[in-house]
């Protein structure tokens, strides 16, 4: 089965680009997600690719006056992997790992034309393997990179255009995740399903903050890292250690999502210390992430484009679709020796199941 991917040395096994080993749960995954400079606006696209499902999706979704905005598109991929776009969604690669651009075709009210450039060259986060008993759940890699946004976004006839100082997030993600139609063969013997995550790619001025933690139900890491990277760094610039932790954690009452927290990084002079004042949050459902319909790799036919509205008003965060968010954080860094400085950021969170450290159990 050759496609136009052949034509290129980007060969991972002896087969075709069309095929990607034998794991029938292979993704290949864009992430992007940016906000204006006063935080009023926080958008994100998901974009995915299903080898072994032979489908792609795309998702985009804005935020605008208490209400989530989302576009979904679902379609066959016919194998051709170098076809990036869903409907309306397509991904244009201008320079690799340095920019890339967003554009939403006008579809259900909804248009956009984003331009994203990096700040850094992206890092690379450690692999991430975990296993329900003997059963791969999720073995993948993961770049990322903050960036700078540019472009526009409209909503029903209302064209708004990014102001200056505009910025963000994106990563690219490949490997095996749970896709598509869930597993109906349970894991043996039955346990109880959880999940710890944390992710918060952090602007600041000059530099970009990196962190992330999985970690089991006692709150033992199984895998983390915290990077600090100088705007313009190269390959492997930056300050990286797998020691940082979140500290003074206080939870929003009847929720599993944080309302304050500071994290503390360690560094050879002393502690690098972000306290993060989330202020508006994103939910994760509105590009795919545990969506009951749109669930990522899920089959909608040769093509299909929905849109959904979401009043963020009357959102049950318990409800498991809406337990994976993005928080947008106002945030404060204080680095020993320096006054602090503040940016803005996300603070990803997704808690299922038990996780005694903050007292779920």
């Amino acid at each position: 089965m050759l496609t136009k991917g052949d034509d290129f040395p980007i060969h991972q096994t002896p087969e075709p680009i069309a095929f990607s080993g034998t794991d029938r749960n292979f993704y290949d995954r864009y992430f992007f997600n940016g906000y204006q400079p006063d935080g009023t606006e926080f958008f994100a696209v998901a974009f995915g690719v299903y080898p072994h499902l032979n489908i792609a999706d795309a998702h985009f979704s804005v935020i605008r006056d208490g209400v989530e905005h989302c576009l979904h598109a679902s379609r066959i991929l016919n194998m051709e992997r170098m076809d990036i776009s869903a409907g309306p969604i397509r991904i244009e690669v201008v320079e690799p790992l340095k920019v890339l651009r967003v554009v939403v075709e006008p579809s259900n009210g909804i248009a956009a034309d984003l331009t994203f450039e990096g700040r850094s060259f992206p890092i690379e986060e450690p692999r991430f393997i975990y296993r329900n008993g003997p059963r791969a759940f999720m073995d993948y890699t993961r770049l990322t990179v903050n960036v700078r946004v540019s472009g526009w976004i409209e909503v029903d006839g209302l064209r708004r255009e990014l102001a200056p100082g505009s910025v963000g997030t994106r990563d690219r993600s490949w490997g095996v995740r749970p896709v598509g139609a869930p597993d109906a063969q349970p894991v043996v013997p039955n346990q109880i399903p959880s999940f710890f995550w944390q992710w918060t790619p952090l602007n600041f001025e000059d530099r970009s903050v990196f962190f992330h933690v999985n970690a089991d139900p006692d709150g033992e890491p199984w895998n983390t890292r915290a990077v600090i990277v100088p705007d313009g760094a190269g390959p492997g610039g930056g300050r990286h250690t797998g020691e940082a932790a979140m500290e003074d954690v206080v939870m929003i009452p009847g929720t599993r999502h944080i309302a304050s927290a500071t994290l503390s990084i360690p560094l050879a002079q002393g502690s690098a210390k972000v306290a993060f004042q989330p202020f508006l949050t994103f939910l994760m459902r509105g590009i795919g992430y545990g969506h009951p319909q749109w669930r990522h790799g899920g089959y909608k036919g040769e093509l299909a484009v929905e849109r959904e509205d979401i009043d963020l008003s009357g959102v049950n965060y318990l409800s498991p679709e809406n337990l994976h968010i993005q928080a947008l954080s106002h945030v404060t860094l204080t680095l020993p020796g320096e006054a602090p400085v503040r940016g803005m950021g996300v603070f990803e969170q997704l808690i299922l199941g038990p996780y005694r450290p903050y007292g779920f159990g």
